[in-house]
């Protein structure tokens, strides 16, 4: 049976909340980051036995760094959550 369509978009819009601010998030840390740092020399230092192209370094920390900021923009989600009627039942004191 199909949703309503408020009711779509009330499931869909904590994925938009949390997955386009980390998109953004990532695409700028992985343009800083790999502004300093070649793929290639991190590959030597840390997996030195594994064919890793250049262009496969990038989009592993683009993932990498999309993975963190998403994390991190799901927590924030989470603790901006309105609470539910009857959850803080006393005063604060």
């Amino acid at each position: 049976m199909p949703l309503p369509p408020d009711e779509r978009l009330r499931r869909l819009q904590p994925w938009g909340v949390v997955l386009w601010p980390s998109f953004i998030a990532a695409g700028l840390a992985c343009m800083v980051f790999f502004a300093f740092v070649d793929p290639l020399r991190l590959r030597d230092i840390s997996f030195a036995d594994i064919a890793v192209s250049r262009g496969l370094g990038y989009t592993l920390g683009f993932f990498l760094f999309w993975a963190v900021t998403a994390a991190s923009s799901a927590v924030t989600w989470y603790l901006l959550r309105p609470l539910a009627p009857g959850d803080d039942e006393e005063p604060f004191e």
